[in-house]
């Protein structure tokens, strides 16, 4: 509980109004959209600019409070549940599109800006931001920020880090850290925007962005390749790369998820493959008609029992809309729902997959994968029941050692969701203990009394490593 005098003084900043420490708002911020993790935070705080935000976190500082910052609570990792009690600061106040620079092609946005409805207006513009997170209709941009968001069109664009080239956020100690801004090359010293990209809200909190805007495509195709034969399916996946063809969008889903998916969208897909390819390509005209082209005798050449190409946008936007709803329409199956994003080497997706179905028979779960196939970044969900400890403690020995799986295939523990407090016992099975020593002197640097996020990233301790050879 929160000191009175504490109190006054947070109130003294942003107002009565925006800071609230009853139960139903110490409720709502207690958790995010990781299952089973919960944990109450002393106050919920709501700044409305970036002085507000330098003064409220002096005042933390001084009382050795800790704060997690937090957007619309979309993490899948657990990243943004107070689990040291504290503040939760939510920025959703701060929302606003400060600027569009047309002739640096920039925007200049707060972080509590909903990530599709900046999108929308950018697109109105004639413009593009390519990051395209699933979540984007709820996510806020800051969020997209500090975990380093994804999406569909990972493949060709990137992800968002490849679109954030300024930062202005405050630091653990109140003080205004600016970095990067509306230029294409800068080397004067580290990159402290990258390193703010995807830390995870432990290093600053984020009160502004300056973003890398780029020209639309102006031509798009959307297709449907489905295959009896999962590895025919990932095949295809390294064939279309290795003919220099980089499409839009390389989905990938197992007849599971097909099945789940067409229920819930009705799209009439035959439920009897093994894995679908939704694969959408964009540019000129000509370029686009030729890739296509292409891509369909790969798929054939594949023995994909049938290729099509969407009729309209109309179409194409259904097939993409349905791929989106994955989670929501799995989410449907049982009372909890456990999404993960182990990511291999494109040439590893068949081999990760039939792993992930090994695995999840030897300890009796369903788990059901999708993913962005053409960057390796699959998605293995657990359907399961959160009141059945027996049946969780089997899924999450699951889920180790899929991630076990994906280091010894040469990928890692998370492509687009972050470390956040799940995965923080595994992080040192990628990075090893040197790269943990060296972030963690980061992290000091940043935060020597450890406000920020505290508890995310760093493990307690760190699971060993067993690895596991399968004949």
């Amino acid at each position: 509980m929160l000191d009175e005098k504490v109190k006054k003084e947070l109130i003294a900043v942003v107002g009565p109004n925006y800071f609230k420490d009853d139960a139903e708002a110490l409720v709502t911020h207690s958790y995010d959209g990781t299952p089973m993790l919960q944990a109450l935070p002393d106050g919920v705080i709501y700044p409305e600019n970036t002085e507000q935000v330098s003064q409220v976190m002096k005042i933390l500082n001084k009382h050795r409070i800790p704060v997690v910052g937090r957007g619309s609570g979309t993490n899948l990792c657990g990243g943004t549940v107070p689990i040291n009690g504290g503040i939760v600061m939510v920025m959703h106040r701060m929302n606003r599109i400060l600027e569009v620079d047309l002739e640096n092609l920039t925007a200049t946005v707060q972080p509590g800006l909903i990530t599709k409805t900046f999108i929308t207006h950018i697109e109105a513009m004639g413009l593009f931001y390519p990051p395209d997170p699933s979540s984007m209709a709820i996510s806020t941009i800051g969020g997209n920020i500090a975990e380093c968001s994804g999406g569909l069109r990972g493949l060709k664009y990137g992800t968002t880090k490849d679109y954030v080239i300024g930062l202005e956020a405050v630091l653990a100690s109140g003080e205004v850290l600016r970095t990067g801004g509306k230029l294409m090359k800068d080397v004067a010293g580290y990159d402290l925007t990258k390193l703010l990209v995807g830390s995870e809200g432990t290093l600053a909190i984020i009160t502004e962005a300056t973003l890398k805007l780029i020209p639309p495509p102006s031509t798009k195709k959307t297709m449907l390749a489905m295959y009896k034969d999962l590895n025919e399916a990932a095949r295809t996946v390294s064939k279309i790369i290795e003919n220099r063809i980089i499409p839009s969008t390389l989905e990938f889903l197992d007849n599971a998820t097909v099945r789940v998916v067409d229920d819930f969208a009705k799209l009439g897909l035959p439920l009897d493959m093994e894995a679908i390819l939704l694969i959408e390509q964009d540019g000129d005209q000509e370029a686009v008609d030729r890739d296509i082209s292409l891509i369909e005798a790969i798929c054939r050449g594949e023995n994909a029992h049938s290729v099509s190409v969407a009729e309209s946008a109309e179409e194409a936007l259904k097939l993409l809309t349905a791929r989106r709803s994955a989670f929501t329409a799995l989410a449907r199956l049982r009372p909890t729902t456990i999404l993960e994003d182990a990511t291999v080497p494109r040439s590893k997706i068949a081999e990760m997959v039939m792993e992930i179905n090994r695995i999840a028979v030897k300890h009796g779960v369903t788990i059901c994968t999708f993913g962005h196939a053409g960057d390796g970044n699959l998605h293995p969900t657990a359907t399961t029941d959160a009141r059945d400890a027996e049946e969780i403690h089997r899924v999450e020995a699951a889920f180790e050692e899929i991630f076990e799986a994906a280091i010894r295939l040469g990928g890692t523990i998370t492509g687009e969701h972050g470390v956040g407090l799940v995965k923080s016992p595994f992080l040192e099975w990628k990075v090893g203990e040197a790269g943990i020593e060296v972030m963690k002197g980061i992290k000091h640097a940043f935060d020597p009394h450890n406000l920020l996020n505290p508890g995310k990233i760093f493990a307690k301790q760190s699971r060993k490593r067993v690895v596991l050879q399968h004949g």
